[in-house]
Protein backbone atom coordinates (compact mmCIF):
# COMPACT_ATOMS: atom_id res chain seq x y z
CA UNK A 1 0.00 0.00 0.00
CA UNK A 2 1.63 3.92 -1.27
CA UNK A 3 2.00 5.34 1.99
CA UNK A 4 1.06 8.53 0.46
CA UNK A 5 -1.72 9.38 -2.59
CA UNK A 6 -1.24 12.45 -4.73
CA UNK A 7 -4.39 13.33 -7.42
CA UNK A 8 -5.15 15.92 -9.66
CA UNK A 9 -8.65 16.85 -10.43
CA UNK A 10 -9.58 18.87 -13.72
CA UNK A 11 -9.65 22.54 -11.41
CA UNK A 12 -5.81 22.68 -10.79
CA UNK A 13 -6.35 21.01 -7.28
CA UNK A 14 -3.73 18.71 -5.85
CA UNK A 15 -4.65 16.50 -3.47
CA UNK A 16 -2.07 14.81 -1.39
CA UNK A 17 -3.22 12.51 1.21
CA UNK A 18 -1.45 10.60 3.73
CA UNK A 19 -2.46 7.27 3.77
CA UNK A 20 -1.56 5.48 6.53
CA UNK A 21 -4.52 5.26 8.48
CA UNK A 22 -3.15 2.20 10.61
CA UNK A 23 -0.33 4.76 12.09
CA UNK A 24 -2.40 7.55 12.52
CA UNK A 25 -1.61 8.81 8.96
CA UNK A 26 2.12 9.57 11.12
CA UNK A 27 4.65 10.64 8.92
CA UNK A 28 8.36 8.72 8.27
CA UNK A 29 11.05 9.18 5.71
CA UNK A 30 8.78 8.24 2.66
CA UNK A 31 6.29 10.60 3.78
CA UNK A 32 8.62 12.81 3.52
CA UNK A 33 10.13 12.17 0.14
CA UNK A 34 6.75 12.67 -1.10
CA UNK A 35 5.69 15.45 0.66
CA UNK A 36 8.92 17.43 -0.68
CA UNK A 37 8.53 15.81 -4.75
CA UNK A 38 4.91 16.98 -4.23
CA UNK A 39 5.42 19.97 -3.41
CA UNK A 40 8.16 20.70 -5.91
CA UNK A 41 6.11 19.74 -8.90
CA UNK A 42 3.18 22.00 -7.65
CA UNK A 43 5.57 25.20 -7.55
CA UNK A 44 6.79 24.17 -10.95
CA UNK A 45 3.26 22.85 -12.79
CA UNK A 46 1.21 26.08 -14.45
CA UNK A 47 -1.76 24.12 -13.85
CA UNK A 48 -1.89 23.08 -9.96
CA UNK A 49 -3.71 26.06 -8.87
CA UNK A 50 -3.97 24.76 -5.08
CA UNK A 51 -2.62 22.05 -3.11
CA UNK A 52 -4.79 20.57 -0.33
CA UNK A 53 -2.94 17.65 2.23
CA UNK A 54 -5.04 15.66 4.25
CA UNK A 55 -5.21 12.29 5.98
CA UNK A 56 -6.32 8.73 4.55
CA UNK A 57 -9.88 7.58 6.81
CA UNK A 58 -11.51 9.49 9.26
CA UNK A 59 -9.78 9.42 12.51
CA UNK A 60 -6.62 11.45 11.76
CA UNK A 61 -5.15 14.18 9.95
CA UNK A 62 -1.67 13.50 11.30
CA UNK A 63 -0.35 11.99 14.36
CA UNK A 64 3.25 13.50 13.79
CA UNK A 65 6.74 12.17 13.16
CA UNK A 66 5.93 8.22 13.07
CA UNK A 67 8.10 7.01 16.33
CA UNK A 68 8.24 3.21 15.35
CA UNK A 69 11.25 4.88 13.29
CA UNK A 70 12.30 8.04 14.73
CA UNK A 71 13.13 6.10 18.21
CA UNK A 72 16.17 5.23 16.69
CA UNK A 73 17.19 8.53 16.71
CA UNK A 74 20.00 8.31 19.75
CA UNK A 75 22.54 11.28 19.31
CA UNK A 76 21.68 15.39 18.56
CA UNK A 77 23.51 14.78 15.24
CA UNK A 78 20.71 11.88 14.34
CA UNK A 79 17.80 13.83 15.66
CA UNK A 80 18.43 17.05 14.14
CA UNK A 81 19.16 15.29 10.55
CA UNK A 82 15.37 14.34 10.85
CA UNK A 83 14.07 17.52 12.16
CA UNK A 84 15.59 19.43 9.95
CA UNK A 85 14.47 17.65 7.12
CA UNK A 86 11.20 17.91 7.75
CA UNK A 87 11.53 21.46 9.06
CA UNK A 88 13.04 22.28 5.36
CA UNK A 89 10.01 20.24 3.75
CA UNK A 90 7.21 22.56 5.62
CA UNK A 91 9.31 26.14 5.22
CA UNK A 92 9.27 25.19 1.04
CA UNK A 93 5.64 24.40 2.03
CA UNK A 94 5.05 27.68 4.08
CA UNK A 95 6.91 29.55 1.22
CA UNK A 96 5.19 27.87 -2.10
CA UNK A 97 3.73 30.15 -4.61
CA UNK A 98 0.13 28.63 -4.74
CA UNK A 99 -2.91 28.66 -1.82
CA UNK A 100 -2.37 25.81 0.42
CA UNK A 101 -4.66 24.11 2.69
CA UNK A 102 -4.42 21.40 5.36
CA UNK A 103 -7.77 19.46 5.22
CA UNK A 104 -8.48 18.11 8.90
CA UNK A 105 -10.05 14.90 8.71
CA UNK A 106 -9.73 13.81 12.67
CA UNK A 107 -7.05 14.14 14.91
CA UNK A 108 -3.90 16.25 14.54
CA UNK A 109 -1.37 16.48 17.00
CA UNK A 110 2.21 17.05 16.78
CA UNK A 111 4.33 17.18 13.59
CA UNK A 112 0.30 17.04 12.56
CA UNK A 113 -0.17 20.30 14.09
CA UNK A 114 3.11 22.30 12.29
CA UNK A 115 2.51 20.59 8.99
CA UNK A 116 -1.17 21.83 9.08
CA UNK A 117 0.35 25.34 10.72
CA UNK A 118 3.01 25.52 7.58
CA UNK A 119 -0.39 25.23 5.08
CA UNK A 120 -2.11 28.99 4.25
CA UNK A 121 -5.75 27.66 5.12
CA UNK A 122 -6.61 25.10 8.03
CA UNK A 123 -10.09 23.71 6.89
CA UNK A 124 -11.46 21.34 9.64
CA UNK A 125 -14.14 18.37 10.01
CA UNK A 126 -16.38 18.91 13.32
CA UNK A 127 -15.09 16.58 14.93
CA UNK A 128 -11.45 17.60 14.15
CA UNK A 129 -9.34 18.18 17.38
CA UNK A 130 -6.00 19.39 17.51
CA UNK A 131 -2.59 20.00 19.75
CA UNK A 132 0.80 20.90 20.37
CA UNK A 133 1.52 18.18 22.70
CA UNK A 134 5.05 17.94 22.04
CA UNK A 135 5.94 19.60 25.66
CA UNK A 136 3.78 16.61 27.36
CA UNK A 137 6.59 14.53 25.34
CA UNK A 138 9.63 16.36 26.81
CA UNK A 139 10.65 18.49 23.80
CA UNK A 140 9.43 21.51 21.95
CA UNK A 141 7.99 21.62 18.20
CA UNK A 142 10.71 20.10 16.25
CA UNK A 143 9.75 20.62 12.35
CA UNK A 144 9.75 24.85 13.08
CA UNK A 145 6.10 24.61 14.24
CA UNK A 146 6.21 27.46 16.75
CA UNK A 147 8.09 29.89 14.34
CA UNK A 148 5.22 29.29 11.61
CA UNK A 149 2.37 29.20 14.31
CA UNK A 150 3.47 32.77 15.49
CA UNK A 151 2.84 33.59 11.50
CA UNK A 152 -0.74 32.84 12.10
CA UNK A 153 -2.02 33.74 15.18
CA UNK A 154 -1.68 36.03 17.89
CA UNK A 155 1.31 35.55 20.52
CA UNK A 156 -0.65 34.48 23.49
CA UNK A 157 -2.65 32.27 21.49
CA UNK A 158 -0.20 30.41 19.96
CA UNK A 159 1.89 30.51 23.38
CA UNK A 160 -1.19 28.87 25.07
CA UNK A 161 -1.52 26.36 22.78
CA UNK A 162 2.45 25.20 22.95
CA UNK A 163 2.48 25.88 26.54
CA UNK A 164 -0.29 23.59 27.60
CA UNK A 165 -0.27 21.14 24.50
CA UNK A 166 -4.10 20.56 25.11
CA UNK A 167 -6.01 19.29 22.83
CA UNK A 168 -8.40 21.44 21.30
CA UNK A 169 -12.05 21.08 18.90
CA UNK A 170 -12.36 22.38 15.62
CA UNK A 171 -14.36 25.24 16.83
CA UNK A 172 -11.90 26.02 19.28
CA UNK A 173 -9.54 26.26 16.49
CA UNK A 174 -11.74 28.66 14.39
CA UNK A 175 -12.31 30.91 17.62
CA UNK A 176 -8.57 31.70 18.11
CA UNK A 177 -8.18 31.77 14.79
CA UNK A 178 -6.31 28.95 13.82
CA UNK A 179 -9.04 27.09 12.01
CA UNK A 180 -10.52 29.21 9.07
CA UNK A 181 -13.72 27.25 8.12
CA UNK A 182 -15.15 24.01 10.18
CA UNK A 183 -17.41 22.08 7.94
CA UNK A 184 -20.05 19.12 8.28
CA UNK A 185 -18.29 15.66 8.34
CA UNK A 186 -20.56 13.96 5.63
CA UNK A 187 -18.58 15.48 2.12
CA UNK A 188 -15.33 17.07 3.60
CA UNK A 189 -13.82 16.64 0.06
CA UNK A 190 -16.77 18.81 -1.92
CA UNK A 191 -17.02 21.54 1.48
CA UNK A 192 -13.40 22.09 0.65
CA UNK A 193 -13.90 22.46 -3.24
CA UNK A 194 -16.82 24.94 -1.85
CA UNK A 195 -14.36 26.79 -0.21
CA UNK A 196 -11.88 26.91 -2.50
CA UNK A 197 -14.62 27.91 -5.54
CA UNK A 198 -15.73 30.38 -3.44
CA UNK A 199 -12.28 32.39 -1.77
CA UNK A 200 -9.95 31.81 -4.73
CA UNK A 201 -10.89 33.96 -7.31
CA UNK A 202 -8.30 35.54 -8.59
CA UNK A 203 -5.65 34.48 -11.76
CA UNK A 204 -2.91 32.28 -10.46
CA UNK A 205 -0.40 35.47 -11.43
CA UNK A 206 -2.62 37.62 -8.75
CA UNK A 207 -1.95 34.81 -6.12
CA UNK A 208 1.45 34.72 -7.10
CA UNK A 209 2.01 38.33 -6.01
CA UNK A 210 0.42 38.44 -2.88
CA UNK A 211 2.06 35.35 -1.73
CA UNK A 212 5.15 37.35 -2.96
CA UNK A 213 4.20 39.91 -0.40
CA UNK A 214 3.80 37.83 2.61
CA UNK A 215 7.52 35.55 1.75
CA UNK A 216 9.21 38.88 1.60
CA UNK A 217 7.90 39.96 4.96
CA UNK A 218 9.29 36.22 5.96
CA UNK A 219 12.86 36.55 4.36
CA UNK A 220 12.78 40.06 6.04
CA UNK A 221 11.86 38.69 9.32
CA UNK A 222 14.52 35.61 9.24
CA UNK A 223 11.52 33.02 8.99
CA UNK A 224 14.37 30.41 8.10
CA UNK A 225 16.74 30.95 10.44
CA UNK A 226 14.23 30.95 13.32
CA UNK A 227 12.85 27.35 12.45
CA UNK A 228 16.69 26.32 12.01
CA UNK A 229 17.17 27.50 15.76
CA UNK A 230 13.84 26.12 17.05
CA UNK A 231 14.65 22.80 15.48
CA UNK A 232 18.30 23.17 17.19
CA UNK A 233 16.81 23.33 20.37
CA UNK A 234 14.73 20.56 19.64
CA UNK A 235 17.48 18.15 18.98
CA UNK A 236 19.10 18.73 21.97
CA UNK A 237 16.02 17.89 24.37
CA UNK A 238 15.22 15.07 21.85
CA UNK A 239 18.36 12.87 23.49
CA UNK A 240 16.83 13.93 27.41
CA UNK A 241 16.30 11.35 29.76
CA UNK A 242 12.69 12.81 29.89
CA UNK A 243 11.92 12.68 25.89
CA UNK A 244 13.28 8.99 25.78
CA UNK A 245 10.95 7.79 28.66
CA UNK A 246 8.05 9.53 27.10
CA UNK A 247 8.60 7.53 23.55
CA UNK A 248 9.09 4.72 25.56
CA UNK A 249 5.88 4.60 27.38
CA UNK A 250 4.32 5.70 23.75
CA UNK A 251 5.69 2.58 22.19
CA UNK A 252 4.75 0.45 24.98
CA UNK A 253 0.92 1.54 23.95
CA UNK A 254 1.16 0.82 20.75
Amino acid sequence: MNKYIVNRDTQGIVWFTINRPEKWNAIDYDVMDGLLQTITEVEKNEDDRVFVITGAGQKAFCSGGDLSVFQNLQTVEEAYKMLSKMGMILYKLATLSKPTIALLNGLAIGGGCELATACDYRLASRGSRFGFVQGKQGITTGWGGASLLLERISIDKAYHLLMTGDINSAEDGKEIGFIQHVLSDDDLKRNCEEIIANEFLHTTKVVKAYKKVVIRKWLATGLKERMLEEIEECSALWVTDEHLEAVRKIMRKE
